[in-house]
């Protein structure tokens, strides 16, 4: 599968996210052409403010993969990561982070603390940013938009 797929993916996910009121945002977790995680958000339905896409989905792969290092794995997300999932991404040792939307406000990779530029930080992966931009932009900006 190619990224541009595999960030399709992840839209698919953030719109059946935004479909159950959630913040559209979506992620899938690849390990090579094979899809390992999907998850999008759920910080409502859980009622849980740690249930993000990111985090949700490093969960299942880890659960899925066996081990806490998912090293050979590659994130989609179809927002840049907060500063909570961005450390989850550092911890998990994931190889590659793509994500399209960046969020000025929230984001924690190339706006807000960048927390991979941190020294604390004990792994960066490769930053693919802008991927599928403009279809996540517009996702996110239609539910906030009918929310007004």
């Amino acid at each position: 599968m190619t990224a541009a797929s595999l960030m399709d993916l992840a839209l698919k996910t953030a719109e059946k996210a935004g479909k159950a009121g959630e913040v559209p945002v979506g992620c899938v977790i690849a390990r090579g052409n094979e899809v390992i995680a999907t998850a999008g958000n759920r910080t409502l339905t859980d009622r849980d403010p740690t249930a993000h896409a990111e985090i949700l989905a490093i969960r299942q792969a880890a659960g899925i993969i066996g081990s806490e290092r998912l090293t050979d794995c590659d994130l989609y997300v179809t927002l840049e990561p907060c500063t909570m999932c961005t450390a989850a991404i550092s911890f998990a040792r994931i190889r590659r982070l793509y994500y399209g939307a960046a969020d000025p406000k929230g984001g924690a990779v190339d706006s807000g603390v960048r927390f991979f530029a941190s020294p604390t930080c004990h792994h960066v992966p490769e930053i693919y940013s802008a991927v599928g931009e403009s279809a996540a932009a517009t996702l996110l900006r239609e539910f906030f938009k009918a929310r007004r």
